[in-house]
């Protein structure tokens, strides 16, 4: 594999990574010549570097790719979860020039026009272990030509307000209303052909940061999507009489997301509803359950979740900082599914009204298909 850059090249686009603990990590800039300050955390993943850049949920986050061999695929408009890239920042080991048939882009061409620093260089298989011994941490990514020493660099990673407590998800979402692809141009794409199935659902889905990829399997499902702004009240929801409503992933700390712990309550038990990552733990919050910040989270596409009802296993996707506290699940729900890592909650579902959510992405395609029957499983609830 080539890499973008000479050894002279490398020298003269110097840049680190420092942490808020006072460690430093030296590499070069490959991405916008900024700097950028964000929660550090690692993703397990071979690939999807372009889905994980483009996913609104990594919005505060420097990302860390434990895969040491990263671009060969390029940027292409088609493999895009959202509108732009929202990651903070990205930090990596070898960045190669693009090589495949479908690049429209490279991967430092995209960077630096999204205006995201990206360090390379970094020894990111030590840096996964410091995260994974002592936790996401804050840091601070110096790639810009201002003179910063090392020490006034961890001061800035160390003087960020952190993720906890804050609402994101206000700030990635859609500002208007909107229906999802009416064309078909955007389900119908690259590895999906044919025609698209009658709609013959009408839900909305809220917009927490919410990818792409959702959407189109939502439609995907015989579903029109009626997108609205992560801050719509319940009652504007109702106003477009849905057969279901849908609470996307979304960025950051759930316990802030106030207003939509107050529409989740609201809506239960009037509609039908299904939420993914986010919006499972903002529905099992509108249900009185509790959240807690994870040590290291969870970020890649290899994580092994038990279906309690049937004992199966999905290889699941998943990115997220924070989880359910199982202790505090009211009488109301029951937990459907684990995660076989570290015993956490995975899915939940209401007892006695028509609701069940899960932590993981079932639309990422980890299994590659497993967890598909979520979206039949949402539909069979607006059935019933």
């Amino acid at each position: 594999m080539k890499h973008c850059y000479n050894w002279k090249e490398q020298r003269d686009k110097q840049a680190y990574i420092a942490l808020e603990d006072g460690t430093v990590f030296r590499g070069y800039s490959v991405g916008a010549p900024v700097d950028s300050v964000g929660e550090v955390v690692f993703n397990t993943g071979m690939t999807g570097y372009q889905e994980i850049l483009s996913d609104p949920s990594y919005a505060g986050q420097l990302v860390t790719m434990t895969y040491t061999e990263i671009g060969s695929t390029g940027i292409n408009a088609a493999d895009m979860e959202s509108r732009q890239f929202f990651a903070n920042g990205f930090i990596i080991n070898n960045l190669n020039r693009d090589s495949n048939w479908r690049s429209e882009q490279s991967l430092a061409e995209a960077l630096k026009q999204a205006g995201i620093p990206a360090i390379a260089g970094v020894n990111t298989r030590e840096l996964t272990l410091k995260l994974r011994n002592s936790g996401s941490l804050k840091g601070f990514i110096h790639c810009s030509p201002e003179a910063l020493s090392q020490e006034e660099c961890v001061a800035k990673a160390r003087a960020w307000s952190g993720l906890e407590g804050q609402d994101y998800a206000s700030k990635v979402s859609c500002t208007e209303p909107f229906l999802w692809d009416e064309d078909g141009s955007k389900t119908i794409s690259w590895g999906i052909t044919g025609e698209l199935p009658e709609a013959k659902y009408n839900i909305v889905a809220y917009d927490f940061g919410i990818k792409w990829n959702i959407l189109r399997n939502l439609r995907l499902s015989g579903m029109n999507v009626q997108v609205v702004p992560a801050t719509t009240p319940a009652a504007e929801v109702l106003k477009y009489k849905p057969d279901g409503v849908f609470m996307s992933n979304g960025p950051a700390d759930p316990a802030a997301v106030s207003y939509a712990i107050q529409a989740g309550k609201e809506l239960l038990g009037k509609v039908p509803l299904m939420g993914i990552c986010l919006g499972h733990q903002l529905l099992s919050l509108a249900c009185g359950a509790r959240t807690y910040k994870l040590k290291f989270g969870h970020h890649g596409c290899n994580h092994p979740v038990m279906n309690l009802n049937d004992r199966s296993v999905d290889i699941t996707s998943q990115n997220h900082n924070f989880g359910v506290d199982i202790d505090s699940l009211p009488s109301c729900l029951e937990v459907t599914h684990i995660n076989l890592n570290d015993n956490t909650v995975e899915g939940v579902k209401h007892k006695t009204e028509p609701m069940f959510a899960v932590q993981y992405h079932p639309e990422a395609a980890p299994g590659p298909h497993d967890p598909q029957h979520l979206f039949a499983q949402f539909k069979d609830m607006m059935n019933r």
